[in-house]
């Protein structure tokens, strides 16, 4: 008899700090890609980037998906020494046998997939589900021109791909597009303006107590 393997989705980030983006676009991943769950992992040690404290951020994502179901936070002990895409995903095979993974990606980090530590190993082992990004040129309110870009930015990224001997599958998210940023958070902290309703509250309260981001 054959099982079928559940469908699981992965969402990395530096999370610095989450905020309802990340939120939208977990659960449209959900809902759009038929996922069991979402696994959040925080990342450790990001590259070329100056972070808040991993427990602080790993704290603030527990608190944010903590009234959902489908989402569930990685062990800390996933990836705990390199930050590297390819070795998280290796980790949670091992605590997950029998799953169909589904890595969840903003559409800048799909362009760079190309160039991911052990990208060989990486890409044709997910299904990719992207979210779309507002490209300068455009306004919010040009819907159907930003998802056209990224439809054609994808497309440009998958041919890359296939030339390299390495073809994957992949959907674009269908979300809407909030324009909030982890820098926009962490500037207007900085500049004592209130961040409510672009983080979960326990977050807000979280970083007002331990005065995340004030300098």
């Amino acid at each position: 008899m054959q099982y079928s393997r559940h469908k699981v989705g992965i969402l990395g980030g530096t999370f610095d700090p989450v905020h309802w983006g990340h939120l939208l676009m977990a659960e449209a991943a959900v809902s759009q890609a038929n996922l069991k769950q979402v696994i959040w992992v925080p990342t450790r040690h990001p590259h070329y980037k100056n972070a808040t404290a991993f427990e602080h951020r790993w704290q603030m994502v527990q608190m944010a998906i903590a009234d959902n179901p489908a989402f569930k936070i990685a062990p800390a002990t996933v990836n705990s020494t390199e930050s590297y895409a390819v070795q998280t995903l290796i980790d949670l095979k091992t605590l997950y046998p029998n799953t169909q993974w589904c890595w969840i990606v903003g559409l800048d980090a799909f362009e760079t997939l190309p160039q991911w530590y052990r990208c060989q190993e990486l890409a044709t082992e997910c299904h990719w589900l992207v979210a779309p990004r507002l490209p300068a040129t455009l306004k919010i309110e040009q819907s159907t021109a930003i998802a056209t870009h990224s439809q054609l930015r994808c497309e440009q990224i998958v041919q890359k791909l296939e030339s390299q001997g390495l073809p994957i599958t992949w959907q674009i998210l269908h979300l809407p597009y909030v324009g909030i940023s982890s820098s926009l958070i962490r500037a207007l902290c900085r500049d004592r303006l209130s961040i409510r309703y672009l983080v979960p509250d326990a977050v807000r309260l979280y970083i007002e107590k331990h005065r995340l981001y004030s300098h």
